[in-house]
């Protein structure tokens, strides 16, 4: 695997490629992240991987300085996999070498609502630092996790309404075998905190059984799980019953004609902020 920083020697490696599939993370690779890699080889020749703490989808008060970076020992589970040809790890100046005052602002219906409300500048920031990403390495596919659900819709919105040549594929979420999905954010649980946070996915899956036994009265679904999770120690964000298609409330007539649904979640545990998602069908 060749490792290169900056956007000169990454087209380098690149030129004449014209079947690159890219996998952006930010770095502490976990699991997940090499089944994003062996996803993106099944698709495309070479496997770009990319390794960049954003700044600019950090709010004033989250945890840019704090976020875990471990390029060397990133750099070695990636050779392990041997699905990487390329990684590129630009530093702060090499991706932004002056201020960016060019930034992609996804529209209220989307990028606005759920992560959005609750995180404002977050899908500006993914949205901008993606597409300058596509431009440096210019791929055909890529992989993004289902985990991040919101974001991967946000992503491929942007593709379809810039016309942007890149086929966006989604990983299932990767879990560990009691449910929590994996995050480079799990290793800020305490112990404690760890045995809790799978309760989050559990009360998902509680959603979807209740949805399906013919509940139909999403506010109160939902009101309950946010008083569960705040009763059992959590400050949740939102619990949210939504169209697949657009992440918007399905109308009382989709739930009963096998609308594809999801449920997303966003509570904090102690400090850490976890989120989650299950997709379901209602007729299943």
């Amino acid at each position: 695997m060749k490792v290169v920083h900056s956007i000169e020697e990454l087209r380098d490696q690149l030129r004449g490629q014209l079947r690159v599939a890219f996998v952006p993370t930010m770095g502490n690779l976990h699991a997940a992240h090499l089944s994003l890699m062996r996803l993106a080889r099944q698709h495309g020749d070479p496997v770009v991987a990319s390794i960049f703490v954003n700044r600019l989808q950090f709010g004033p008060n989250e945890d840019f300085d704090r976020y875990p970076r471990t390029l060397m020992d990133d750099i070695q589970k990636l050779e392990g996999e041997r699905d990487v040809y390329v990684l590129f790890a630009p530093d702060e100046r090499e991706l932004y070498p002056e201020p960016q005052n060019f930034r992609i602002q996804p529209g209220d219906s989307l990028g606005q609502i759920l992560e959005g409300a609750f995180r404002p500048d977050f899908f500006m920031g993914v949205s901008t630092v993606v597409l300058k990403l596509f431009s440096c390495v210019q791929p055909r596919v890529a992989v993004f996790g289902k985990k991040d659900y919101q974001q991967l819709m946000v992503v491929r919105a942007m593709c379809r309404q810039f016309q942007l040549p890149v086929e966006i594929l989604a990983h299932e979420t990767v879990r560990d075998p009691d449910g929590l999905a994996l995050s480079s954010r799990n290793r800020y649980l305490s112990p404690e905190e760890r045995t809790e946070a799978p309760t989050l996915y559990g009360l998902l899956q509680q959603v979807r059984d209740t949805v399906r036994q013919g509940q139909r009265d999403l506010p109160v679904i939902e009101a309950h799980v946010m008083q569960t999770l705040s009763s059992r120690g959590w400050d949740p964000d939102y619990v949210a019953v939504r169209r697949q298609r657009d992440l918007q409330p399905p109308k009382p007539d989709e739930l009963d004609t096998g609308e594809p649904l999801v449920v997303l979640a966003a509570a904090r545990l102690g400090a850490t902020r976890l989120i989650d998602n299950l997709e379901f069908d209602v007729l299943r």
